[in-house]
């Protein structure tokens, strides 16, 4: 499991969560106003609820990379381990890169990766609102295991580097530590939903979550070209020596 791989993660869920403030803050806010009167009043009494259901949110993404970090080990499994973990990197890489030029609303070409969740969130979506309003801290845990599961441009850039993790405890450590990196945000909206959403609504923030993502996927893209540089000359040194043996007597 590399630990770069994990910082990655957290990182950009700390730097992207402002793109989660638009897709689940109305659900944090939610979760907070349909609280009865008694733990309204009191911040103390609303947390129980706001970390249940980001501890539910955190739950179903680890699910999620887990099952992403065993599909990235099957698929190596096909094939050369070393050059199949590439491929599955640069993919990782251009799927983040993609996913930024769709938060920064350059493209629109991942609409249709959200789009591809969507029949099972149309199922999940129901027993959601089942649990509105929220009246214990286990309703809040089991919303946000629901909840989790909302189709995302930015936990789709996650999962894909969770692929590339080479296990499954390993993709679900890297989408653990990617939902730890949304918290800062996402529990501060329990108590200034407002602010905060007005914040994250802020075309210079939403720009800077889209670069971070890009980012990450810039950096992934180069890792991988500088392993096939680094392989391909040697490859190329190996075939040279092969097709010129030394001459005896020279």
């Amino acid at each position: 499991m590399s630990p770069v791989l994990l910082l990655s993660a957290l990182v950009m869920g700390l730097l992207g969560s402002t793109h989660c403030v638009v897709m689940c803050g109305g659900v944090v806010a939610m979760t907070c106003s349909g609280l009865p009167l008694a733990p309204r009043r009191r911040l103390a009494t609303q947390m129980p609820y706001v970390l249940g259901y980001n501890a539910g949110r955190v739950a179903s993404y680890t699910i999620a990379g887990a099952g992403a970090g065993a599909l990235g080990t099957t698929l190596q499994s096909f094939g050369a381990v070393e050059q199949t973990g590439l491929g599955l990197r640069l993919a990782a890489g251009l799927v983040m890169v993609g996913v930024g030029l769709y938060l920064a609303g350059f493209s629109r070409a991942f609409r249709w990766a959200e789009r591809a969740g969507e029949p099972l969130w149309r199922h999940i979506a129901p027993l959601a609102r089942r649990l509105v309003p929220v009246r214990t801290p286990a309703h809040a845990v089991a919303l946000g295991l629901l909840w989790g599961w909302m189709p995302c441009g930015l936990v789709y850039a996650a999962l894909a580097a969770a692929v590339t993790s080479g296990s499954a405890v390993g993709g679900a450590a890297t989408m653990a530590a990617f939902g730890v990196g949304t918290l800062p945000t996402l529990i501060t909206m329990g108590s200034a939903a407002g602010l905060v959403t007005r914040l994250a609504r802020r075309p210079r923030v939403r720009m800077a979550a889209a670069l971070a993502v890009g980012a990450f996927g810039v950096l992934q893209i180069g890792h991988v070209g500088a392993a096939w540089a680094s392989g391909g000359g040697v490859a190329t040194h190996a075939c040279c020596a092969h097709a010129a043996p030394p001459v005896a007597g020279r």
